[in-house]
């Protein structure tokens, strides 16, 4: 009996000492936080990741739900990492989508350097040189979670979280689709410092960046279409506006579009953006009475915009 108890009073030697699993916790929650954050908001926000994975090289015809999915498994893999019980087997899967990532990256750096690779969309990275010391830091967090843990168990446990995510994800897509066709504009913006409807008929409004040589490329290309007579086009310059001025030149209010692309233009790019969010220009969205039918952010690959806007019906 004293004997036992002697010995019962000792820690195990299979426990795992203080320090490590304080380490272990700090870890995984860092390296949590980080996954949730940028899973959450591909799911969120799928159309704007989109474009930023096509920036990434990822053909259009499947950034979207490439993002859809990605962001599903960061997301799992974040939430498994904060349960203690899930810890190991989130932090492999976390792992394993870091390896991939700085392979990529690393495989394709020649063509990627400068493309934003951001893990929250609020905090602007860059493909460079420090890419690699940067993930190479989370990729120790996740791997530290990982080894550090107790054994994972409940693979049925596992798999209801994985679902549960899945369906926060399907639900996030159905309302950002919807989001996207049907949203009503505001129903007036300034053009010439003078209020200009967008309530009545079809409107294309596009937004490009003056210093961009793929929204200037866009813009020649779709120069060449033949609109509807019924469409108006609205350009709307997202960043240093008084530089557009030349581009957009003059008279009755019918600007030219870099070269040969008519419209008028407009300042108000925060108060549409925030009806029509999205990431990088060249984009637009196409509006009919008000309220929009879709949205052109494709553009050069497989003749777009073109059969898009074909689709839409802004051009013969």
């Amino acid at each position: 009996m004293g004997a036992s108890s002697t010995v019962g009073s000792f820690p195990s030697s299979l426990d795992t000492p203080a320090w490590k699993a304080t380490l272990n916790h700090i870890a995984a929650f860092l390296i949590a936080v980080i996954y949730i954050a940028s899973g959450s908001t591909k799911v969120l926000i799928p159309f704007i990741w989109a474009r930023m994975m096509e920036n990434l090289h990822i053909p259009a015809s499947i950034s979207l739900p490439f993002t859809v999915g990605l962001g599903t498994v960061e997301l799992f893999a974040g939430i498994m990492i904060l349960i203690p019980r899930f810890r190991r087997w989130g932090g492999i899967i976390g792992s394993l989508l870091l390896v991939a990532f700085i392979g990529y990256i690393g495989w394709n750096y020649n063509a990627l350097v400068g493309q934003d690779c951001s893990c929250f969309p609020w905090l602007k990275r860059a493909v460079n040189i420090w890419f690699f010391p940067e993930d190479a830091a989370m990729l120790g967090l996740s791997t530290l979670a990982a080894l550090w843990a107790k054994p994972s168990h409940s693979k049925r446990g596992a798999a209801v979280l994985f679902g549960a995510c899945v369906v926060f994800a399907a639900i996030s897509f159905g309302a950002a689709l919807t989001h996207q066709s049907g949203t009503p504009a505001p129903d007036t913006i300034l053009v010439k410092g003078q209020p200009y409807s967008l309530q009545n008929g079809r409107v294309f409004i596009f937004f490009f960046d003056p210093e961009c040589s793929h929204c200037t490329a866009a813009a020649k290309a779709m120069a060449t279409y033949k609109w509807k007579s019924d469409v108006r086009v609205v350009g709307v310059p997202t960043k240093v506006p008084m530089w557009a001025k030349p581009l957009l030149a003059d008279p009755e209010a019918r600007l030219e579009l870099f070269d040969g692309f008519k419209g008028v233009t407009s300042p108000d790019l925060v108060k549409l953006k925030a009806v029509f969010p999205f990431g990088d220009p060249p984009y637009a969205v196409a509006l009919e009475n008000g309220r929009s039918i879709g949205i052109v952010s494709h553009y050069e690959e497989n003749d777009e915009p073109r059969p898009t806007l074909k689709k839409l019906g802004f051009i013969e």
